[in-house]
C-alpha cells in the first residue's frame, strides 16, 4: 500500500497551515528550535501515553501534534537555509534504508534481536570518530539514558522479550527501587544517571582491541 492523493494533499494543506501560522501568529513568530522543543518533547510523552491507553482516537489526535511539531520545526530550518520538509524526509528515508539491509540489501535478519544488533553496528560505524556513546543526548530522562548507555556498552539485551507479567512485575521491582532511595534520602533520578555515568566512563578508558 502506497500513500495516495489524499496524504498528498492533507499533508500539504498541513504545510500551508503551518506556514500561515508562522507568519500570522505573535506567539509562532516569537518561537524558535530552543523555544518550541519542550513543547516537541511533551507531545512526544502525550503520543507514548496515548499508545499505551488503547483509545485510537486519542492516539491519531496526539499523532497529529507531533507531526506538527515536525513541520514546524523544519520550517524554522527553512527560514534559515539550514534544511526544510524535503530535507528531512529523506535523511530519513536515506538512514532507515542504510540501517535495514537485511529489508535492502544483502544481509539476512530472522528475529527482532538481530535486527537490533545490526542497526547498533551500523550506527557505530557511523559513529566511530565520536565512540559509542559521542552522539547520546545526556538530557535523557535517566531511566532512558541509562537503557542507552548499557545498550552501547552491550551490557543488555537488544530487543524487548518480556510479556505482560514481565512487564507489571519489573514495574513493580523499579518502583520499590524507587521507594528505597526515597526512603534513604536519596534522588533515584540522580543516582542512575551517576551510575549510568560510571558504566559509560569505565568503556570510555577500556583499551581500543
Amino acid at each position: 500500500m502506497t500513500a495516495g492523493p489524499r496524504t498528498a494533499e492533507a499533508l500539504l494543506a498541513l504545510d500551508e497551515i503551518t506556514r500561515r501560522l508562522r507568519r500570522e501568529c505573535p506567539w509562532d513568530r516569537e518561537q524558535d528550535e530552543r523555544s518550541i522543543v519542550p513543547h516537541t518533547v511533551e507531545e512526544a510523552y502525550e503520543l507514548a501515553d496515548a499508545a499505551h491507553s488503547g483509545d485510537d482516537a486519542k492516539l491519531l489526535d496526539e499523532l497529529g501534534d507531533v507531526l506538527f511539531q515536525v513541520y514546524f520545526l523544519s520550517l524554522l530550518m527553512e527560514e534559515r537555509g539550514a534544511g526544510d520538509l524535503a530535507s528531512v524526509a529523506d535523511a530519513c528515508r536515506e538512514k532507515l534504508v542504510r540501517r535495514h539491509p537485511h529489508v535492502f540489501g544483502s544481509r539476512t535478519a530472522e528475529d527482532a534481536v538481530t535486527v537490533v544488533a545490526n542497526w547498533d553496528e551500523i550506527k557505530r560505524g557511523e559513529n566511530d570518530a565520536a565512540g559509542p556513546f559521542g552522539d547520546l543526548p545526556e538530557n535523557l530522562p535517566a531511566t532512558l539514558y541509562a537503557k542507552k548507555v548499557l545498550r552501547r556498552a552491550g551490557l543488555t539485551a537488544k530487543a524487548p522479550t518480556g510479556g505482560a507479567d514481565e512487564f507489571e512485575a519489573m514495574g513493580e521491582r523499579l518502583l520499590g527501587v524507587v521507594q528505597a532511595a526515597a526512603d534513604a534520602g536519596v534522588d533515584p533520578e540522580l543516582a542512575l544517571r551517576a551510575a549510568a555515568d560510571g558504566v559509560r566512563a569505565r568503556v570510555e578508558r577500556a583499551p581500543v582491541s
